[in-house]
């Protein structure tokens, strides 16, 4: 069986409001699976051989018997984690997780105190979160960080860094904000491709910096690509780490709470739902075409789905495209992703920059999205009016300079 990764979201409500929340969690999903139907699906990912489960939310811990899936999963031999947004969690609930079996826990933090608390929707929700992780570290359950990167987060990265390592996280995972779910309606806090070229010598010099410090840093699927810092910014992951394609359906599936099951947690539902396990076993849901999407007669498809600037590529058929999940939800099929470090660097040697406009309102539904027009324009050409947010190498906030990190590093090689 091909993947071996569950991301299951166990239920989708929630006690923040997050404005970058792209399943928009709130409220419960109608039929969320019962406590049976979720054992039953423990059992049916062991004999399918995931070896490892995360769950998230909305929120997991929300769910009145997530412990003792919690120990199901853990009984059925299979490693389990939590991602959290950490608001509500007591110094007791933090030892029953590490009773329960919860190995590991991730929260989200997205900002210094003001700008997490903006975009998590509660005030108060930063010193929870950390709050959190003291609980969580006195009940000896290990702690990371997840961030995601748009123009609110992104000027504030060094300050985010400095306060994870102090809190004692030991791995940082981060991605880029995109098009889905109240970040479908928020296009103005989205990074535009071209600044890129800004962020990712600052992520370097981060991932650089937590190299130094112990701390393992993990690019999420839409960071980096082909550009002069990718093998440092995945040297957690080895010294010759490279982004080798989307790994939706190989290596990972997703679990929505109502039993959908997809390739990656993050693709849209509508596209991606190769079946419910309410109607067909696990095993069968994994071999369907929606969740077969990065094979191609058991090995790794091809370049035939590529188009736009990812078709021409010099890196096609190893990238196939970057994230799924980016290039759908911008422009409504995958295929073509414009948050590609050596797409940017690419355009600027071409005189160009590319710049995402909103043309298309999402519906409003959980992982819905918008649709994009992606425009191209002289690099020097004037930005448009009214773009307060626009962020540049200028508006980086430093806690003290970043030793033995580099901005220049060697070209990645051509592929031939």
């Amino acid at each position: 069986m091909r993947s071996c990764y569950a991301v299951w979201e166990l239920t989708l409500q929630c006690n923040l409001a997050c404005v970058h929340c792209g399943s928009r969690a709130a409220h419960a999903r109608p039929e969320e699976l019962t406590t049976a139907e979720a054992l039953d699906l423990v059992a049916q990912m062991r004999d399918a051989g995931i070896t490892e489960v995360a769950l998230i939310g909305g929120e997991a811990f929300l769910r009145a018997d997530w412990l003792s899936i919690v120990q199901a999963i853990r009984s059925a031999g299979m490693s389990c984690t939590l991602t959290t947004g950490g608001y509500g969690i007591s110094a007791a609930a933090a030892r029953s997780m590490a009773q329960a079996g919860v190995q590991q826990v991730s929260i989200s933090i997205d900002g210094t105190r003001a700008t997490h608390d903006a975009l998590r929707g509660r005030t108060g929700s930063w010193a929870a979160a950390f709050n959190t992780f003291q609980h969580l570290r006195n009940a000896g359950v290990p702690i990371t960080a997840n961030t995601q990167i748009n123009r609110l987060s992104a000027p504030e990265f060094a300050l985010i860094y400095a306060d994870l390592r102090d809190a004692g996280c030991t791995a940082w995972q981060v991605a880029l904000t995109v098009p889905m779910g109240r970040a479908a309606d928020r296009p103005e806090i989205l990074l535009q491709p071209s600044e890129l070229l800004d962020l990712f010598p600052l992520l370097n010099e981060l991932a650089t910096q937590a190299a130094q410090d112990g701390i393992a840093f993990h690019p999420g699927n839409n960071i980096g690509y082909f550009g002069p810092f990718e093998r440092n910014l995945r040297s957690a992951q080895g010294t010759n780490a490279i982004w080798d394609g989307c790994q939706a359906g190989l290596t990972s599936i997703g679990i929505e709470a109502n039993g959908d099951i997809k390739g990656c947690p993050s693709l849209p539902t509508s596209a991606y739902v190769g079946g419910n396990i309410r109607h067909t076993p696990l095993r069968q849901i994994l071999e369907t075409a929606e969740l077969s999407i990065n094979t191609a007669m058991g090995t790794p498809a091809g370049a035939e789905h590529l188009w736009g600037f990812c078709r021409t590529c010099d890196y096609a058929e190893l990238c196939r495209g970057g994230c799924t999940w980016t290039a759908h939800v911008f422009f409504g099929k995958r295929g073509n992703n414009p948050y590609c470090h050596h797409r940017a660097l690419t355009r600027r040697r071409e005189g160009l920059r590319e710049r995402l406009v909103l043309n298309t309102r999402a519906a409003g539904t959980p992982f819905d999205h918008g649709i994009f027009t992606l425009l191209e324009e002289p690099t020097h050409a004037p930005w448009p009016e009214g773009d307060a947010l626009r962020f540049s190498d200028a508006q980086i906030q430093r806690v003290r300079p970043i030793t033995n990190a580099t901005k220049s590093e060697p070209a990645f090689p051509i592929l031939s």
